[in-house]
């Protein structure tokens, strides 16, 4: 079963990006590169809990 999950930037706490994963197959937390148009660069966006 895929959750949805949401992505907050690890620089200025925006959360910019929603997406889904197999909490299953993946426990862990994820942790992406993305671009944060608040911070206008390329940052980690952590999986909020």
């Amino acid at each position: 079963m895929r959750d949805r999950i949401t992505f907050k930037c690890s620089v200025c706490g925006e959360e910019n990006y929603i997406g889904t994963r197999n909490k299953k197959k993946h426990p862990d937390r994820m942790t992406v590169k993305k671009y944060c148009p608040k911070c206008n660069q390329k940052t980690d966006h952590k999986e909020k809990r």
